[in-house]
């Protein structure tokens, strides 16, 4: 079985008793214009091999990363989300970080609904994105990447969303309805903003979606949806570790990442995993 950060870990540093489990999700059902996402999560574990222990000052792996079998994606897209909420569910409960890697982006609806049944608390997503996927279904199916962040806002999780640069009328509605917190990227390019403050009753505790789709696409043309305009590399990892500061992360996700044989975008993907296990402080 592929390892994260496989050529670095000591034994201790993988055991089960980690504080990141990696899991692995190659979903890809509902993808609506490039396909990919199903070899994500294996191109971000090859390549991980060839990041460095030290990161932000200090080592994240040294508290341990985990990796778990892929989730199997075949099968209802209920179902599919079950599992993965059975899995986020046990990674909490055994005092550990989720770290679930795509795979399309329908897969956090699953990978929140277990952290947030785990906690019992209220649950905030920082969402890095090119799209609001605030649809209410999309081509038909409710559980789409266009549809994930409507499914959690209508189980009342709240949202933060950074990057947006491409949704419907429909979707900007429901920004309204549900309150959602954002700041687009026109307005974060080109005003290079790095650092946004949540709002003062946002939860405690964060929930890290990262859709690769959010980085402007000469950074991450690697994705199914690439949308001109987007977010710097440093840009995006520090709006969120901004985000963080005050809070607890618990849990994140990396998606979307289509691979197109340029490993580039891949060790692109495996830094923003480990950049994002390192602002889990």
């Amino acid at each position: 079985m592929s390892i994260f950060l496989d050529s670095e870990l000591t034994e201790a540093e993988r055991s089960e008793t980690a504080r990141f489990r990696v899991i692995p999700v190659p979903l890809e059902r509902t993808v609506s214009y490039g396909a990919g996402t199903a070899r994500g999560p294996g191109a971000i574990i090859e390549a991980s091999n060839e990041l460095e222990r030290f990161c932000r000052g200090h080592e994240p792996c040294a508290a341990g990363i985990f990796t778990e079998a892929p989730l199997d994606c075949t099968g209802a897209m209920p179902a599919i989300m079950d599992s993965l909420a059975q899995r986020t569910e046990a990674a909490l409960r055994a005092g550990a970080i989720p770290v679930t890697l795509g795979g399309e982006h329908s897969l956090t609806y699953g990978a929140v609904t277990g952290v947030a049944r785990a906690l019992g608390k209220p649950v905030g997503i920082v969402q890095i994105d090119a799209h609001a996927d605030l649809r209410v279904a999309y081509q038909g199916e409710k559980h789409s990447h266009a549809s994930v962040m409507h499914l959690l806002a209508e189980d009342g999780v709240r949202l933060a969303q950074f990057g947006v640069r491409a949704l419907c009328q429909q979707e900007a509605e429901s920004r309204t309805a549900h309150g959602v917190f954002y700041h687009d990227a026109e307005d974060l390019v080109t005003h290079d903003f790095h650092q946004i403050d949540l709002p003062e009753d946002f939860p405690d505790h964060v929930y890290v979606s990262f859709d690769v789709d959010g980085l402007d696409p000469s950074l991450m043309p690697a994705t199914g949806t690439p949308v001109p305009g987007g977010l710097g590399y440093y840009q995006a990892l520090h709006l969120v570790e901004h985000a963080l500061k005050g809070r607890t992360c618990v849990g994140f996700d990396v998606v979307e990442l289509a691979p197109d044989g340029n490993t580039a975008w891949d060790f692109t993907a495996a830094q923003i995993v480990y950049r994002l296990m390192a602002a889990c402080g």
